[in-house]
């Protein structure tokens, strides 16, 4: 389905972010002056839920490409739900209940117990939330790099940014499940990196990552297939949101883990991962009413490669600290040299097209 383009300017693709970066702000405010009764605690829970959100949406940027990607081939229906239910899930599902899952499952309490445990004892719950790090990486890790590793190894692709990889990979596309070898061999190389203890928790952890994007490749397949059968003009149904809201839940690991270095206070970040995650749903809008992904031709390829990027660095995270900023900034700075290439790639057809005109004009005139 061809989305038409809209004429609408970019900022008003950001009217409810502004919104909802307004009320949490101040919402974020008031939090902090009633934690701590003072003019100076107001205004450092207001600068670390603004941080928050610009580190959010640094590391999100990739995934609002990826998005608008999958959003321009389902119908519209299935469009405004990804978009309204999506963002309830991506802000209140991982935001808020997923950091409260992760407690529940590793301190073997209750989830009352674990919002208790929030509010009344945020180092304890920050500690459990680290000490989950190893796995939540793996899975997350795995999951996004078969993402990315599906995208590029499709012998159907036939646009390239960075050829000599990218032509390869489409060559070798033609194996069936080479990239989940690719996949398997990498774990069981990092693995041996690891200390001898955590082995067995990183291989089960990323071969469940791995699991749950095959999974979610059936399930997605066979229920669109179906609705396919039903209306051949369905599209990218149910199958397709599933995907987006298990791919926006990889992505959302390393911002929720990540925030808890900065405060562990669960409502703070949320209020800062939530801001984030309106101004990610307000891009996707805007890249596919606008047309941004035809008209840029390498931008996809950008983001794809920052996923890529992203998943090893979640692996990595495993061994050695590694900050969000830097993360988030290798994965805009992907995209932006896309974005770039794209322009140029732009501007030489156009300069091509003329120099066209201009000889078919001469031929004329002669």
């Amino acid at each position: 389905m061809n989305q038409p383009q809209s004429h609408s300017s970019a900022l008003g693709y950001f009217t409810w972010a502004f919104i909802v970066t307004v009320v949490g702000l101040v919402l974020g405010a008031w939090l902090g002056w009633q934690s701590t009764g003072t003019i100076g605690g107001m205004a450092s829970v207001f600068f670390i839920c603004t941080v928050l959100a610009v580190l959010e949406i640094s590391l999100s940027f990739d995934n609002a490409i990826v998005n608008a990607n999958k959003l321009k081939d389902m119908t519209p229906e299935w469009q405004h739900r990804f978009l309204t239910w999506g963002i309830i899930i991506a802000v209140f599902g991982m935001r808020i209940v997923f950091p409260l899952l992760i407690v529940v499952i590793a301190a073997k309490i209750g989830p009352i117990e674990a919002i208790v445990l929030a509010a009344s004892k945020p180092e304890e719950y920050a500690r459990i939330m680290n000490d989950a790090h190893l796995p939540i990486a793996a899975f997350g890790g795995t999951f996004l790099m078969m993402v990315g590793l599906t995208y590029f190894f499709d012998h159907e692709k036939d646009v390239h940014w960075i050829k000599w990889i990218e032509t390869k990979m489409a060559r070798f596309a033609t194996i069936k499940g080479i990239e989940i070898a690719f996949v398997l061999a990498l774990i069981l190389s990092f693995s041996t990196l690891l200390e001898p203890a955590e082995v067995h928790t990183f291989v089960y952890s990323a071969i469940y990552g791995l699991l749950t994007f095959l999974v979610v490749e059936v399930v997605g397949g066979l229920l669109d297939a179906s609705q396919q059968t039903m209306n051949a003009a369905a599209k990218g149904g149910f199958g397709a949101f599933l995907y987006l809201e298990v791919l926006d839940a990889s992505f959302s690991f390393d911002g929720v883990i990540g925030a808890f270095a900065l405060t562990q206070n669960l409502f703070v970040i949320a209020i800062g991962l939530g801001i984030g995650a309106m101004y990610v749903r307000s891009m996707t809008i805007m890249l596919v009413e606008k047309g941004t992904l035809n008209e840029y031709r390498y931008l996809e390829h950008g983001a794809f490669y920052a996923i890529l990027v992203l998943s090893v660095v979640m692996y990595f995270q495993t061994l050695v600290h590694i900050p969000e900023v830097i993360t988030g900034l290798g994965g805009a700075a992907l995209i932006g040299i896309s974005l770039w290439s794209s322009i140029r790639h732009n501007r030489r057809e156009r300069e091509m097209e003329q120099m066209e005109t201009r000889d078919s004009q001469q031929l004329r005139a002669g």
